[in-house]
């Protein structure tokens, strides 16, 4: 069964939006989130949705919201350095129209692509623990995936997002080695891997705006069907679970 099929037998559509405002599934990220609302009432302080259409051939995860970033804003790397840079590639590369302002509200749209995290909610200090990610995933991100039906390729941002996504499809881990610029063929679907576009990483040459731009150039080449073999990074495929 394939994954549109799976999405199509399990009705599984109803979970794509995301978890609600008030989600106690993670008791950790909840208490921290309330903290911040008695300390930030105006900030958006709640479980951070996707953004873009369902419609997309593309999909983004990221890691999850930054504390004074998404968080603050509502809106998946909006307010912090990495949506800068994950922002202006993806205009760059067509998947966007409109100014990216780092507000929601700048009027910013995404074409063809859309945007979620492995988890939605902003955990303390950055770092959700695995049984978090494997909540979010097990509720939201699983059930993400098979409800865009015309989904292609996915953009797997840092080693816990390609984890989660990879346990998301039902694929070990083995099938699909995370490398910076590597691709998976797994379930038809296209992985690609990339270093998350933090400022740790790019101040640290971890990741340079170089590199991130030429995961993009590969993911529109293969979204439009001419990908040159001989320059497009080696793809493994992960058929077997």
């Amino acid at each position: 069964m394939t994954i549109r099929e799976s999405s199509e037998a399990t009705g599984v559509g109803a979970f794509a939006a995301g978890p609600d405002r008030e989600c106690l599934r993670c008791p950790r990220l909840a208490a921290f989130r309330a903290k911040q609302r008695t300390a930030f009432p105006e900030w958006h302080n709640a479980p951070v949705p996707s953004f873009g259409p369902l419609t997309a051939r593309l999909v983004i995860v990221g890691l999850a919201p930054g504390l004074r970033g998404a968080n603050r804003t509502g809106r998946p790397f909006t307010g912090d350095y990495a949506g800068d840079l994950l922002y202006a590639t993806l205009a760059e590369y067509g998947f966007s129209r409109g100014t990216f302002d780092a507000r929601p509200d700048d009027g910013l749209a995404l074409i063809d692509a859309r945007i979620t995290n492995a988890v939605h909610c902003a955990p303390p200090e950055n770092k959700p623990t695995p049984a978090e990610i494997k909540t979010c995933r097990d509720a939201y991100l699983a059930q993400r995936i098979p409800a865009m039906p015309k989904l292609r390729a996915i953009v797997m941002l840092g080693r816990i997002s390609h984890e989660s996504t990879l346990r998301a499809l039902g694929h070990k881990l083995s099938a699909a080695p995370f490398g910076h610029g590597a691709a998976h063929d797994v379930g038809g679907l296209r992985l690609f891997d990339s270093y998350h576009c933090s400022r740790y990483n790019t101040n640290t040459g971890v990741l340079t705006t170089a590199m991130f731009r030429d995961v993009f150039a590969n993911v529109r080449a293969y979204l439009d069907g001419s990908c040159d073999l001989a320059a497009a990074p080696a793809v493994t495929s992960a058929d077997t679970k």
